[in-house]
């Protein structure tokens, strides 16, 4: 077995015909910086063509989670500086990692055990094989800074049943097990104390022969979900061709947590809904992850470049933390006709993949 320094906020090593990657940074529920997206596509990289590798495994250190996402600080410190280029640098490391993922040649096995969110969903949502846990918390909630999803999650939210796609996009909503399993987020649910005992099966277990089969030994049914009980108002009010119609048809809805979600539509960047919702509904024509990684980058460097409300979302949130963002429209009723078409349209000065 090789393993990379202890040191490193990325562990590297092998297990027989295991390749193993595990985030080490436990203290920021290994949020990604871009040392750590780098270590883990030169990792994917070196055992693409490597005969002695059968099977990749993505996990985190310690209980919290496997990833709560990119490192937003380090993406404000950026902007702020007038780093730009910084900011754009660490996007095209990131999809390209995610794209690696989704497109790798052996199975991925990935552990959405406790916190997976953002950044997390770009690591576990495109693998092979997708578990999640007891104590899993699934995410995509950008919206909650002023911002939009990325890391191919809008492919994933495009693909979920009905609306759900939309509501969870704009509302950031957290999904446990059985939820992400509807979803389409994860695939095998397995209790978190046979965890090791799976990685163990991963690395020595020769029979069954597949990774897949393997993991279906320890698979076991969750709780149902409870989003196919809201499937009528979501459908309803999130088919809704903009922003503020969505709003006033969960208003109209004449139930409580239809109203809830309209309460919290209502405090959140008005902007960064409208490019959430164009993105999803384009992500629906979309046929790949690379594709939905397209049009993510072009978004988000329209906010990096030209929109305040990510700065200022990240202020409110992480810097500042008063929980009182100035967002400019500061309301949906605000909004133009066509909001999310200059993040839709913006051209990147450097292309995502060369």
């Amino acid at each position: 077995m090789s393993v990379s320094p202890e040191a490193s906020r990325v562990l590297v090593r092998t297990e027989y015909s295991l390749g193993r990657i595990t985030l080490n940074r436990p203290e920021a529920i290994n949020a990604l910086d871009l040392g750590m997206v780098r270590d883990v596509l030169a990792a994917l990289n070196a055992w693409r063509d490597d005969s002695d590798i059968q099977t990749v495994l993505i996990d985190g250190a310690g209980e919290r989670g496997l990833c709560a996402g990119g490192d937003v600080r380090s993406l404000y410190d950026a902007i702020v500086a007038g780093d730009t280029e910084h900011a754009g640098e660490f996007f095209r490391a990131e999809y390209e990692m995610n794209a690696a993922i989704a497109e790798y040649p052996k199975p991925i096995v990935a552990f959405a055990d406790g916190i997976t969110m953002g950044g997390g969903i770009g690591l576990a949502g495109h693998a092979a094989i997708r578990v999640v846990t007891e104590r899993s918390k699934l995410a995509m909630p950008e919206t909650r800074i002023g911002f939009t999803p990325d890391v191919g999650g809008t492919l994933l939210l495009a693909r979920a049943p009905g609306r759900l796609g939309e509501y969870l996009g704009l509302t950031g909503t957290q999904m446990n097990a059985s939820d992400a399993i509807h979803s389409g987020f994860a695939d095998y649910y397995v209790p978190s104390d046979r965890l090791d005992a799976l990685r163990d099966a991963l690395a020595y277990r020769a029979d069954p022969g597949s990774p897949s089969e393997l993991v279906m030994l320890f698979d076991e049914t969750p709780e149902p979900s409870a989003l196919p009980g809201i499937r009528a108002w979501v459908d309803d009010a999130f088919s809704a061709p903009t922003v503020g119609e969505i709003v006033q048809r969960l208003q109209d809805a004449g139930d409580p947590d239809a109203a809830a979600a309209a309460s919290l539509l209502a405090e959140l960047a008005p902007t960064g809904l409208a490019v959430t919702l164009d993105a999803v509904r384009e992500a629906r024509g979309m046929d790949t992850v690379r594709e939905a990684l397209e049009g993510e980058y072009r978004r988000v460097l329209w906010f990096v470049h030209h929109h305040p409300d990510l700065v200022e979302g990240i202020r409110a949130q992480l810097v500042d933390k008063d929980r009182d963002p100035k967002w400019r429209p500061a309301t949906v009723a605000e909004l133009p006709s066509d909001a999310g078409l200059p993040a839709r349209a913006y051209v990147p000065d450097v292309p995502l993949f060369a």
